[in-house]
């Protein structure tokens, strides 16, 4: 199992988000999630300037053997996308806690990252999902 890293905060369904300070914080999918998947063909990104809802689908990343919603952690505006991914999605399967982001977002409410797992529950919740 990948290890995972001690700032992020985790979505049940595997997003993660890391607050990156100055009010934004930065959306990908979890590590496991990708394992889950498999190579990814395809990502499709939000658009900056958007507005994403917590717990709404905002995001789709395909697999060769399924396509999945990404869900946004916390409610925002869209300020930046990451681009490459259009032409090397498998950069997510190659590093999903690093390069492999998805979009950042400009917080409206930082309470709702109280509502998320810190990563000792996500290890949890991924250890019993193995049983």
């Amino acid at each position: 199992m990948s290890e995972i890293p001690g700032d992020l905060k985790f979505l049940k369904s595997h997003e993660w988000v890391r607050i990156d300070g100055d009010g934004k914080a930065t959306v990908g999918i979890s590590d496991h999630a990708q394992g889950l998947l498999g190579d990814l063909v395809y990502v499709e990104l939000p658009n900056v300037g958007d507005r994403v809802e917590a717990g709404n689908a905002c995001a789709v990343v395909e697999s060769v053997k399924a396509a999945s919603d990404v869900y946004a952690p916390v409610s925002g505006t869209v300020t930046a996308v990451n681009a490459s991914l259009s032409d090397k999605p498998e950069t997510i399967n190659e590093d999903a806690y690093g390069e492999g982001w998805i979009f950042t977002v400009e917080l409206e409410d930082t309470e709702q990252l109280n509502d998320l797992l810190p990563p000792d529950d996500y290890a949890e919740l991924l250890e019993n999902d193995d049983h």
